[in-house]
C-alpha cells in the first residue's frame, strides 16, 4: 500500500497524520495496536480528496469514532485509519425543533447541544460515550429510547468519494443496525427532529439517566459498554450472571463484578484476552440456556 502518497496528500488537504499510532489511546478499551496510518480530516474536501486518493490506490480505509464500540487487534491495523476532526464536530440548529449535527461530534455535546436550546427527544443518550456518527451506524439506545426516534436524515460519502443522503426508511434502522452497516458509506454528519421543552425538565431527565448509569454500570473501568445484543426474550447479563461469570477473568479481562454485561478492561488486558473471555462467556451460555449471544462489540485489526 502507497502510504506515503497518501500521508502527502493528506498533509497537501490540512490534515494531521500520524503514522504507527497506539490506537488503545482513541478507544474507551484502552487496548489495540498501532494504525500504519492514523489522519485527522477537518474538512469535507479534504475528505473527499482522501478517500478518492485511497479508491485510486486500492487502499483500505478505517473510520474511527470515538472508539467506544470497539476492539482492537494487538497487531493493530494496517489501513489508512480516518478520524473526521475539524467542520465535522459543528452542529446548527436548521429549524426551531431541527438540528444537524456532524459525525464527529460527542452524542454527549449533541445532548448538551439539545438541552441548552430547549429541545427534548436525546435524554436517553446523554452518557453514551460515542461519536455522534458511531451513534447513527449501530443505531445507539438506551433506557426505552434510540436513534431511529429522532433521526430522519443522514449525510455520508462514499469510499470513492462521492456524496448523498438517506432518509426515513432508507436508514434501515433497527436494533443496533442501520443501511450504513451493509452499504459501508461513511456518514458525515445527521439529522434530528426534537420537541419543545423546558431546559430545567430536560436537565432533570437527563441527570436521571446519568445516575442509573452510574449507579449499574462499571463507568470507573475501560470498557466497550454493553458487549452483547440483547437476545430476544432475555438479557444477555442476566444470563451470564446466572452462569456464575461475574467476576470471572481471562488474563486482564473481566468480566464486571457491577454488570455481568460488561466485559472490563481490569489489569492491562490484551484484545486476545478479551476475545478468550468473550468465547468462554458465550459457550458457558450455550451450554447452560442455548442461547446464542451475539457480540455488540465489533472487532477490527490483524486478528
Amino acid at each position: 500500500m502507497d502510504f506515503e502518497n497518501i500521508k502527502q496528500l493528506a498533509l497537501s488537504k490540512g490534515c494531521t497524520v500520524r503514522e504507527n499510532e497506539p490506537m488503545s489511546r482513541y478507544t474507551t478499551f484502552k487496548i489495540g495496536g498501532a494504525a500504519r496510518l492514523l489522519i485527522f480530516v477537518p474538512s469535507l474536501s479534504a475528505l473527499k480528496a482522501l478517500l478518492k486518493k485511497c479508491d485510486e490506490l486500492k487502499a483500505s480505509v478505517f473510520v474511527l469514532g470515538k472508539g467506544s464500540n470497539l476492539l482492537v487487534s494487538d497487531k493493530g491495523i494496517d489501513s489508512v485509519v480516518i478520524k473526521l476532526d475539524g467542520d465535522f464536530k459543528k452542529m446548527t440548529l436548521v429549524e426551531d425543533d431541527t438540528i444537524y449535527c456532524g459525525a464527529a461530534a460527542s452524542l454527549a455535546s449533541l445532548c448538551r447541544y439539545a438541552c441548552d436550546n430547549g429541545l427534548s427527544g436525546l435524554e436517553f443518550a446523554w452518557g453514551i460515550p460515542g461519536s455522534v456518527g458511531g451513534a447513527a451506524f449501530m443505531n445507539a439506545g438506551a433506557y426505552g429510547g434510540e436513534m431511529k426516534d429522532i433521526m430522519f436524515q443522514a449525510n455520508h460519502i462514499t469510499r470513492s468519494g462521492e456524496c448523498g443522503a438517506l432518509t426515513g426508511d432508507e436508514l434501515g434502522l433497527g436494533y443496533r443496525h442501520s443501511a450504513y452497516a451493509e452499504n459501508g458509506h461513511i456518514i458525515t454528519g445527521i439529522t434530528v427532529r426534537l420537541h419543545k421543552d423546558s431546559k430545567a425538565e430536560i436537565s432533570r431527565r437527563m441527570d436521571d439517566y446519568m445516575q442509573r448509569r452510574k449507579d449499574k454500570q462499571p463507568l470507573e473501568y475501560p470498557s466497550a459498554g454493553s458487549i452483547f445484543k440483547r437476545p430476544e426474550g432475555y438479557f444477555a447479563g442476566a444470563l451470564i450472571q446466572d452462569c456464575g461469570l461475574k467476576g470471572y477473568s481471562v488474563g486482564g479481562a473481566m468480566v464486571s463484578p457491577k454488570h455481568s454485561g460488561f466485559i472490563v478492561n481490569n489489569d492491562n488486558a490484551s484484545c486476545d484476552d478479551v476475545l478468550k473471555l468473550i468465547e468462554h462467556i458465550k459457550s458457558t451460555v450455550k451450554d447452560k440456556f442455548g442461547v446464542e449471544l451475539e457480540c455488540e462489540v465489533r472487532p477490527v485489526g490483524k486478528l
